[in-house]
């Protein structure tokens, strides 16, 4: 049984390797969070609208999204992205694909913040004189955004650990840096093993963090 040896795992292997892929990383989860967010807000309020026209493309996007494993997604618009708008690299389909597909999960987390807020709080911004559009924007879109935080923030975590799945066409993402690493020193189980360490280190301290967030949020309501 060959023993393992993390000797080689030094600071100079993870600035060289690691370190790149780890920037991609946080770049492709914070770029997809927040465009997935816009336009998953703008996909709850076509189906809350009450208007068939804007909720049934919606819907449909939606649940089509929900029912594809992301990475064929991934790979999906990887072979296709091309023929429509000519070559645009892993990282920048990534990108597209991470937005578009996240934004369904988003959505449907906007859509439960929404309607948690109160009818009277609609009723109360028209009896100012407000329309729809401005008691949307000044008075539930707020109160919901502050509802959905913590479930907004798990689920960018989890859009962080899905990045690892652009392995699929070939980006530089942490784990990507982590298997260079591995072949060029041999030493693939080793690097595996801290590679999950480290999600895992990254993943549970913002898992804590918005466990605090959400005992803040509860002691404000």
């Amino acid at each position: 049984m060959t023993q393992l040896d993390f000797s080689f795992m030094t600071w100079d292997v993870l600035s060289s390797f690691v370190a790149k892929g780890l920037l991609f990383s946080i770049q492709l989860t914070v770029s997809a969070m927040i465009g997935g967010i816009v336009l998953g807000t703008l996909l709850a309020l076509m189906r809350l609208s009450g208007k068939w026209w804007l909720e049934k493309p919606a819907a449909i996007y939606v649940d089509t999204l929900r029912s594809i494993p992301l990475v064929m997604v991934i790979l999906w618009f990887f072979l296709l992205i091309p023929y429509i708008a000519g070559p645009l690299g892993a990282e920048k389909t990534a990108l597209i694909t991470f937005t578009l597909f996240e934004a369904t999960y988003y959505s449907e987390i906007m859509r439960a913040g929404i309607q948690s807020v109160s009818r009277g709080q609609v009723f109360a911004g028209y009896a100012l004189g407000m329309n729809y559009k401005q008691t949307m924007g000044l008075v539930v879109l707020p109160q919901a955004f502050r509802n959905m935080l913590p479930v907004l923030l798990t689920q960018t975590i989890v859009l962080f650990q899905d990045t690892s799945l652009v392995y699929a066409i070939g980006a530089y993402d942490l784990l990507k840096g982590f298997e260079v690493a591995g072949k060029n020193f041999n030493r693939p189980m080793e690097t595996y093993l801290v590679a999950a360490v480290v999600y895992f280190v990254i993943c549970f301290s913002l898992s804590m963090l918005v466990r605090q967030l959400q005992k803040k949020i509860a002691i404000i309501r």
